[in-house]
């Protein structure tokens, strides 16, 4: 969850490293270090600043001159944010420095065993474990003293390593937090995300978990943590720098949501089939055979990437009529779940490395499952573990809050469920229906963006709230379960989601005049249920602001979204909510796209 950020080459490096810092901060941003070093001026500088990136940026004195260089920018585990906890981590001696994403487990007994050695800690944090295991190794090379001690720890990193000695290379390793290489001429970049890169080179190499690599100014080589050679051919990166720039807009957030028609275009493109009344989804690698073989689906995410999921598993059921669910990975890889050979499995993260999914995904490979990944990042830890998958090309999303890969990723299982469908038993008129339906959504899109004023000012309405409460029924939950996550992550006030067709077991004794309610009302077959159930809140003098296809006489305020087909209706339902979650924080002043206590890629338990 932190960001990494190395090079090697000709270039002054204390300048390229700050920028990728600041590309890569929404990773992490509670403090930032950079160490220095060159061929032609031994040793290693470094200058640590608890803080954002802007705060190490003004202590970096202007003769920090090299060639060479690794840069960190934190999100605490170990250690509270400080000068001292701040990577790079570097050894008694000066002549070792460390970055480090991941946990290491086992680094509260290392650590005893270095104390008890006479080794002194200056940090709380398990990284210094490794630079001290890396300086005390005998081995000459510094590959080997890496190997060596990464051998020894247990848990996650990506890692990258300067050596005094050796200030004519980098060393990387990993083991479940992503490490990409960077190919240049005559220069070489390495990074935990392609953020950090793209400026600079569109040819990047990814290392597998148990991958290690040297980095020198004219070349690199990648090998595994035995020592065996490895072979890596470069890929192209598709996303232009210009994707992480803020184009106009005051924050990442309100431009990933005005992208949201762009981005569906995109994951829809190519991929109809009019003929058929189907989709093209060759990258599941799964024939007709196997499609009618399924007998259940379970869709693993974490965050916003479940609530997408529990909107996908309804539209599994609806369209192909196969049983399906969604579930916490964070919870699905700790209770010894059965593996069924008949279930579909289908693992959802943003980045493609998000920790809990890739080990539940991992656990169920080595159980036989057949696992299918849908993901945002071409090349990812998920992408090339999985079986087969669909990418859902919504572009960078550099705000912590997800929007435009949300709603890409929903597009995305509206794909798999009409191609499951019409495998099955989906006749041709449905399958124009949902075609007809998912052509509409960028137009839609750009229809309900246009409320923003509107949304604005209710936004500000409701800003002074001190809890919110947010409803649904069926379809409409998962898009309550979203929209609640997106306004306590962005704006910090409290919010929770609940069935419309619970409120009257528990739930309506807190409804008041002081406790807003968002309803989502969709025109379907539960439509007078749902009405039913702003009845009873209105006969509590409760608030309610709801978020329908016709003004609702019971709400306080309707928010209109245009129809589309019933099972489709939830892609849209959530935009303006969105669109609430950001004005209410921007009315209170957050930091919208670097919510506190938060980042971006979870790669850590």
């Amino acid at each position: 969850m932190c960001g990494i950020v190395g090079y090697i080459g000709k270039r002054d490096v204390a300048p390229l490293l700050l920028e990728g810092l600041q590309r890569l901060e929404y990773r992490g941003y509670d403090s930032a270090g950079i160490v220095v070093t060159s061929p032609k001026t031994p040793g290693l500088k470094m200058v640590k600043a608890k803080g954002r990136v802007r705060d190490l940026e003004a202590k970096v004195p202007a003769r920090f001159k090299g060639t060479t260089g690794i840069a960190h920018t934190r999100w605490a585990t170990h250690g509270a944010p400080s000068d001292v906890n701040a990577h790079p981590h570097m050894s008694a001696d000066q002549k070792v420095a460390v970055v480090h994403n991941g946990i290491i487990d086992n680094a509260g007994d290392l650590r005893r065993k270095l104390e008890a050695d006479g080794v002194e800690f200056l940090s709380e944090t398990d990284t210094e474990v490794l630079t001290h295991l890396i300086a005390r190794s005998t081995a000459e090379k510094l590959e080997d003293k890496v190997r060596q001690a990464v051998r020894v720890i247990e848990g996650t990193y990506g890692i990258a390593v300067l050596h005094a000695d050796h200030p004519d290379r980098i060393v990387v390793a990993r083991n479940g937090s992503p490490v990409v290489l960077g190919i240049g001429e005559k220069e070489m970049f390495v990074a935990s995300d392609i953020a950090a890169l793209v400026t600079h080179t569109r040819q990047i190499v990814t290392l597998d978990d148990g991958e290690m690599a040297t980095l020198k100014a004219d070349d690199f080589r990648t090998y595994t943590t035995e020592g065996t050679r490895t072979t890596a051919e470069p890929t192209t990166v598709e996303w232009e720098a210009e994707s992480y720039d803020m184009g106009g807009h005051d924050t990442y957030m309100h431009k990933e949501i005005h992208e949201q028609a762009d981005a569906v275009d995109r994951v829809l493109r190519g991929r109809i089939d009019d003929r058929f009344s189907t989709v093209h989804l060759g990258g599941l690698n799964l024939d007709a055979r196997e499609a009618r073989q399924i007998r259940r689906v379970k869709i693993l995410g974490c965050g916003t990437s479940y609530h997408a999921g529990m909107i996908g598993a309804q539209m599994i059921e609806e369209l192909a009529r196969i049983p399906a669910d969604a579930e916490p990975a964070s919870e699905f890889r700790y209770r010894n779940p059965v593996v069924d050979p008949d279930t579909l499995y289908i693992a959802v993260s943003q980045s493609g490395e998000t920790y809990d999914v890739l080990a539940a995904v991992q656990e169920l490979k080595r159980k036989g499952a057949r696992v299918l990944g849908v993901v945002n990042v071409v090349g990812s830890a998920i992408a090339r573990e999985a079986d087969g998958g669909i990418y859902v090309h919504a572009g960078p999303e550099v705000c912590v809050v997800s929007t435009k890969c949300f709603t890409n990723t929903t597009v995305a299982f509206a794909l798999l469920a009409l191609h499951l469908g019409r495998t099955r038993d989906l006749s041709v008129r449905d399958g124009k229906r949902i075609i007809e339906g998912l052509r509409k959504l960028p137009e839609q899109i750009t229809e309900i963006l246009k409320q923003e004023e509107a949304v604005k000012e209710l936004a500000e309405q409701y800003a002074d709230a001190r809890s919110m409460l947010f409803i649904g029924r069926v379809r409409g939950y998962p898009v309550a379960r979203e929209a609640s996550l997106k306004l306590k992550e962005v704006s910090y006030i409290h919010a929770e989601a609940y069935p419309a067709s619970e409120l009257k077991h528990g739930p309506l004794a807190l409804i008041e005049p002081a406790l807003p309610t968002v309803a989502i009302v969709p025109d379907d077959d539960l439509l007078e249920k749902n009405r039913a159930a702003l009845e009873e809140i209105k006969a509590r003098e409760g608030k309610i602001l709801a978020v329908a296809h016709q003004p609702q006489e019971k709400a306080d305020q309707t928010i209109i979204v245009p129809k589309n087909e019933d099972e489709l209706d939830p892609i849209l339902m959530g935009i303006p909510l969105q669109l609430l979650a950001y004005h209410t924080a921007k009315a209170l002043g957050r930091d919208i796209d670097k919510p506190r206590n938060l980042a971006k890629s979870v790669t850590v338990e």
